[in-house]
């Protein structure tokens, strides 16, 4: 039975990492802030990315004979009631990001046919999140065999192709000398003569800060795969050189990506609800290249939806380890012939749909979506802290635990990565709270309450959950029988 499994390879789970993790979209967002950008990306890789990427490793070696991937890390150092909550921020705030993200592919899908004014049709990308995740649950009930396939073609042609395509253009631009716009000073400058590149944000208050929580979320999801470790050969050795081999090329991406944009595009012409397909048409069209916007468009929308595809089973599978341990109702517990969390995948398929129906009601979705994006910030960050406590206090609770993979330094190297990855993720949680000083979010007052409710509803939902569990759940299956 085992020499006929089918098993995830290293590459194959890199590409899946990355896929979950990296977003082009993001690219414009960065490239906006110029030069200062450096400091955004280095603090993220730094005191974010390169923690969790070892946390996730030494975690993930540590229970490869497991599944559930935070759910079981965190419930073996704090409990299950920790481990729901950890396992259920997870998987809620990724419900709310999927008609976002789709509604961005929906957006790079109009330069097919060379209507990008379909973009701002509320009916249109409506039609596009509903139909395309629908497609995409369909995709993930035939297992993690077909979801790795969508994934891996998806992050190659439509992340590491149009990525490495930017940057290339990016070189060209630099190797012919032509000026780089983030060097310039911007169009009207006063003091031009006094200008020069600012490689530190301009801090004025936590509100001028704030954009790097959604720089923090570009770089999260590192450890989403690790609910797969146990369909790899040798998970304790190749599931952290996946785990290293994708957080090089997510960091490579993300700057050279960056600063390909800025350095072609001045900031104050990079659109940051246009997006990445305003860049590419601005761009390509300074090269005489514009026949190719189309191309990019359709790519870039292939590789949404194999971020999507890389997500769509990840938190479920950690799901359905708390429904078969008595967290949720036993008939969430089911599994198709391919292993798919059924149930989970249908019922996460109807709320994605009632989310994005918002679109064919609401005449500010953007708006509206950007107030979901900043709560699911804080939910995931608090994800995050779990994620870290648990590693840390594992050391020293099940210090004989068959860790294949370490985080180097012994306890004192355990200590310095979950401190700064604690302080990173801490100081990112603070500045969510506070409306973008750079945005127009309406009324700052409604943004933080809406922020700070919806953080405090869905962190609580978990443990009024937990409260009604096992018994309540087990005497109503017994009835039903």
């Amino acid at each position: 039975m085992n020499s006929s499994k089918s098993y995830l390879s290293v590459g194959t789970l890199t590409l899946m990492i990355v896929a979950s993790v990296i977003s082009l979209r993001g690219l414009p967002m960065m490239a906006k802030e110029g030069t200062a950008m450096i400091f955004y990306i280095l603090f993220a890789a730094v005191l974010f990315l390169l923690p969790a990427s070892l946390v996730s490793a030494e975690l993930g070696s540590a229970f490869s004979d497991r599944g559930g991937g935070v759910y079981t890390w965190v419930k073996a150092a704090f409990g299950s009631g920790w481990g729901f909550t950890a396992i259920w921020l997870q998987w809620i705030q990724n419900v709310i990001w999927y008609p976002t993200v789709l509604g961005f592919a929906a957006g790079s899908l109009a330069y097919l046919p060379g209507r990008p004014e379909l973009a701002a049709s509320g009916t249109y990308c409506g039609l596009v999140v509903i139909i395309t995740f629908w497609i995409a649950t369909l995709c993930a009930l035939r297992g993690t065999a077909a979801v790795g396939s969508v994934t891996k073609y998806g992050v190659l042609l439509g992340t590491i192709i149009p990525g490495a395509f930017i940057i290339l253009l990016g070189l060209v631009w630099l190797c012919r000398g032509l000026p780089l716009a983030f060097l310039l000073p911007p169009a009207g400058e006063a003091a031009a003569a006094h200008w020069h590149p600012v490689f530190f944000p301009h801090i004025t208050g936590l509100g001028s800060v704030a954009f790097l929580a959604g720089i923090i979320l570009l770089f999260a999801g590192v450890e989403v795969q690790a609910v797969h470790v146990t369909e790899m050969r040798n998970p304790e050795r190749n599931f952290p050189r996946a785990m290293l081999a994708a957080s090089i090329i997510i960091v490579l991406l993300f700057l050279l990506g960056s600063l390909a944009v800025a350095a072609v595009i001045p900031a104050n012409e990079i659109s940051l609800t246009a997006g990445l397909m305003e860049a590419f048409r601005q761009i390509l069209g300074k090269f005489n290249l514009s026949f190719l916007v189309p191309v990019m468009g359709a790519l870039t929308a292939f590789g949404a939806i194999g971020g999507v595809m890389s997500w769509i089973t990840g938190p479920s599978r950690g799901l359905l380890s708390t429904a078969s341990e008595g967290e949720l109702p036993p008939w969430l517990s089911s599994v198709n012939r391919a292993g798919a969390p059924r149930a989970i995948l249908l019922i996460q398929a109807v709320i994605v749909t009632a989310l994005g129906s918002c679109y064919f009601i609401m005449k500010n979705v953007s708006a509206a979506f950007f107030v979901l994006s900043a709560m699911t910030v804080t939910l995931y960050l608090i994800m995050y802290m779990l994620m870290y406590l648990a590693a840390l206090k594992l050391r020293y609770s099940a210090p004989d635990l068959p860790r294949t993979y370490r985080i180097p330094g012994s306890r004192l190297g355990i200590w310095l990565v979950t401190i700064v990855g604690l302080a990173g993720v801490g100081f990112a949680f603070i500045v969510g709270f506070f409306p973008p000083a750079n945005l127009t979010v309406g009324d700052p007052a409604l943004y933080v309450s809406l922020v700070t409710g919806g953080t405090i509803l869905f962190t609580g939902l978990p443990w009024i959950i937990h409260a009604c569990k096992k018994d309540a759940w087990h005497k109503a299956d017994r009835n039903t029988k």
